[in-house]
């Protein structure tokens, strides 16, 4: 008893603090927090896993075994199928050049417009952020008939650079909402004495802002070749040609063909998805420092 008592006093005649019982309780959280991830990554890897499989399945296996079963051997004439119907690569490219154009315009705009408004500023900055914030929520079915009208009027419809601007405005909107935010609080000591030795305002902009802001950017530009890669609406509208559609569009197209089966189908989402995966992959480290990088500084 008295061994006890000696080990739970510390100097000074102060006991010690003994274990908290919401240690249990925390754990708890722990394991309900991993098993809720668990099955998140389950939900997310299962249409994932159908498209793999079924591309690889026979019309005759998917009748048999239904789209759950392991094909019996590898079919590639539905990924064949559908890379002549509808010439892939030439609709990769479509959607390569319209998603990294809009990627680097936009983010292009957003720091010159942030640039503008978080640091230059600029009488009611916060209601110009608001203005753009606005203009980032609007649904693009409002937008479509304005802009048809518009595009026919100056001799752009049926053209690459229709799409390039819309979603250059839309995507430099977002970025120009999150970056005067993130301008706005940069260290106003850093700006004075880059102007104190002489830097003009392009200089501060492009020598000390910019340099500093590279992670940031960095996640604007893939997140938004990534987005307007997906874009389905608007491409579908006033892209008619089939040499100028992209990838979502030339898939949705033949989904309503009475010649294509669910494998064709499955083939079709399979090809589409590899190259934003790719590209995913291939900046996922870029991504990552960028995300962090607020974080750690």
């Amino acid at each position: 008893m008295a061994a006890t008592m000696a080990m739970t006093t510390v100097r000074g005649g102060k006991k010690a603090p003994a274990p908290r019982g919401g240690m249990t309780k925390r754990r708890s959280v722990d394991w309900l927090l991993v098993a809720f991830a668990v099955v998140a990554a389950i939900l997310i890897i299962a249409p994932f896993y159908l498209i793999l499989i079924n591309s690889f399945k026979s019309p005759t296996d998917y009748s048999n075994g239904g789209p759950l079963a392991l094909p019996t051997g590898l079919y590639f004439d539905g990924i064949i199928a559908f890379w002549e119907r509808v010439n892939f690569p030439e609709k990769v490219w479509n959607s390569f050049f319209i998603s990294g154009t809009v990627a680097v315009l936009a983010v292009l705009i957003s720091v010159l417009n942030a640039f503008a408004i978080g640091i230059g500023r600029v009488r009611g900055r916060s209601w110009i952020v608001l203005l753009f914030l606005l203009a980032n929520l609007l649904p693009q079915e409002a937008l479509l008939y304005p802009l048809y009208y518009m595009f026919r009027e100056v001799g752009l419809y049926n053209n690459v650079w229709s799409v390039i601007i819309v979603f250059t405005v839309i995507q430099a909107a977002f970025g120009t909402y999150l970056l005067s935010a993130v301008y706005g609080t940069f260290p106003k000591e850093v700006l004075e004495a880059a102007s104190i030795d002489g830097a003009s305002r392009w200089q501060i902009l492009w020598r000390v802002i910019f340099p500093i802001s590279r992670p940031t950017l960095s996640v604007l530009l893939i997140f938004f070749f990534i987005w307007t890669w997906n874009e389905f609406l608007i491409p579908l509208t006033f892209l008619v040609s089939n040499e100028n559609q992209t990838v979502p569009v030339a898939i949705s197209v033949l989904q309503g063909d009475r010649l294509m089966d669910v494998t064709t189908t499955s083939a079709s989402a399979l090809l589409g998805l590899i190259p934003t995966l790719l590209f995913f992959l291939i900046f996922q480290r870029t991504l990552t420092r960028g995300i962090t990088a607020g974080a750690v500084k």
